[in-house]
């Protein structure tokens, strides 16, 4: 037991408090932002694309946690001869033999031009969290010495 205690302080470490949680459900999940550049073609009918990555990724055990069409957006460069690409993102939490399997796909898939699949930085989370709060915690503060004067 002392071994297991020492592995989920060291995944607490690392990953956060998710990590640990998810290792008590006997698998350790990963948050991942993915985005796609999807044929520009598929514009006017993009739900079956959008379908496919989504049964990708919860195939390999993932979860959507959010997700965002940002349309047809033109490209700095042609990519496989086009101009343009529909831009899809979601956050996804996914575990740890997922990301190969899903970029694998994601390569010989047809309706995909281009995909990149990082990892979420866990500390810039906690960073930016912390400045939200104390954002929040200095406009009360200052909302209570106005209501004061």
């Amino acid at each position: 037991m002392v071994g297991c205690d020492r592995i989920k302080g060291i995944l607490a470490q690392r990953a956060g408090e998710r990590a640990v949680l998810a290792l008590t459900k006997g698998v350790v999940m990963k948050n991942y932002e993915l985005t796609v550049l999807v044929h520009p073609d598929l514009e006017m009918n993009l739900e079956p694309a959008t379908t496919k990555i989504k049964d990708l990724i919860e195939k390999n055990g993932g979860k959507i946690t959010k997700e965002q069409n940002d349309g047809k957006k033109r490209l700095a460069y042609s990519i496989k001869g086009q101009d343009f690409a529909v831009y899809y993102y979601c956050e996804v939490a996914l575990p740890a033999d997922a990301p190969a399997k899903i970029e694998s796909a994601l390569n010989i898939t047809d309706e995909v031009l281009r995909h990149l699949l990082v990892t979420v930085d866990e500390r810039k989370l906690k960073a930016e969290a912390k400045q939200a709060a104390r954002q929040a915690h200095a406009a009360e503060a200052e909302a209570e010495t106005e209501e004061e004067k």
